[in-house]
């Protein structure tokens, strides 16, 4: 992002979309979300765009600024059929007047929708992978991590706070989306070549991992939710981190040119390695625990069919990440990346990310403090 001319426009829109995220999660009142999350999304669209040579970019933006105009229509026809029904727009007002009418169904029913759009829920996925591999790296990086945190980080709330009268139909609705979910983002990911694309299903995976956690409706799921997203954060960046070094340097963005990297580039195999393996839930990397609590958290209900389904989905995340690994290390290529030099500051970043991997999984202390806060 240094190379471009438009560089003050992109921290602007950077900054704005960060406040959006933070009014987003402190919000009271329906509106005043809404606005908040607009903010939040239409300046992600716009940096989106930025890499102005590529047409993909271009598509990718509009893409999701077509999705995000879809998703915030539903989601203003049901806030509309919300206050149509209650008298009031106020989240803790809002929820002593929910009685479970069918409007009030068909409004939450919108406004699930709507989240499962921001969230990239199956089937309300199909604009994500393009606009991973359409943005930069560092946008696609952000939304990855920055806009999916904090978009669960309010649905746990809305959930758990202001729908909880309708807790028998949004459980229902987790579980099956969350399988949709999973199944759907890791049999894409098998086929994948493109690494934004790659990591854009794995993501997608992610998610259906963290509507298991929620859908338990209690301080585990939360806490085990919030858990789970600092893991990511953590896992994603070091993956995007790599992926754009090598993207930078020499352009490419296929699975297949990382055959051999660790010949050339040990520390940057390791790195995403390391990654990786987080994001299979590999012992002891933190996504191993990360899992074991979503997991663990989604039993409390005894619903053993819905957890079985998730361990299945797990091992067969191995086997697509595993894959990554083995061409980094394993396979032979003619024309392996050449030696890259990597800046400090990127190298600082990439360690802080593989230490928070690590120790976020071997500190208990870190998960207890989360759990502090519920």
């Amino acid at each position: 992002m240094k190379r471009t001319p438009h560089l003050p426009e992109f921290v602007t829109l950077m900054l704005a979309a960060m406040l959006g995220m933070d009014l987003m999660i402190s919000s009271a009142n329906m509106l005043i979300f809404y606005l908040s999350l607009e903010l939040a999304t239409i300046p992600v669209a716009a940096m989106a765009s930025f890499d102005l040579e590529k047409k993909t970019s271009s598509e990718g933006a509009m893409k999701m600024i077509l999705s995000s105009a879809f998703s915030s229509g539903i989601l203003l026809f049901g806030i509309s059929l919300l206050y149509g029904t209650t008298g009031t727009v106020n989240l803790p007002e809002l929820s002593q007047s929910l009685n479970g009418s069918p409007l009030q169904i068909m409004a939450f029913v919108f406004f699930f929708a709507a989240f499962a759009f921001k969230l990239s829920v199956v089937p309300f996925h199909l604009w994500t992978a393009d606009v991973y591999e359409g943005s930069p790296f560092a946008v696609t990086a952000f939304l990855s991590v920055i806009s999916k945190g904090a978009v669960a980080f309010i649905f746990i709330t809305m959930l758990y706070h202001v729908f909880q009268p309708m807790l028998h139909i949004w459980y229902m609705m987790l579980v099956i989306l969350a399988v949709l979910t999973m199944v759907t983002g890791n049999l894409f990911a098998l086929r994948q070549q493109n690494i934004k694309r790659f990591l854009a299903f794995s993501s997608i995976a992610q998610v259906g991992f963290i509507l298991v956690g929620i859908s338990s409706y209690g301080t585990m799921g939360v806490v085990s939710a919030t858990y789970f997203i600092l893991v990511y954060i953590f896992s994603n960046l070091a993956a995007f981190g790599v992926a754009s070094v090598i993207a930078e340097k020499t352009g490419k963005e296929k699975i297949d040119d990382y055959k051999g990297l660790y010949q050339t580039n040990p520390f940057l195999t390791w790195m995403m390695a390391l990654a990786l393996f987080s994001l299979a839930g590999i012992p002891p990397t933190a996504g191993f625990f990360g899992k074991l609590f979503l997991l663990t958290a989604g039993a409390s209900r005894a619903d053993y069919w819905f957890i079985l389904i998730a361990a299945l989905n797990m091992i067969i995340s191995l086997y697509y990440y595993l894959k990554v690994v083995r061409a980094m290390f394993m396979d032979k290529n003619e024309n392996p990346v050449e030696r890259l030099h990597t800046s400090n500051s990127v190298k600082l970043g990439l360690i802080i990310c593989g230490a928070g991997i690590v120790f976020t999984g071997l500190f208990s202390w870190i998960f207890d403090y989360i759990k502090s806060l519920s």
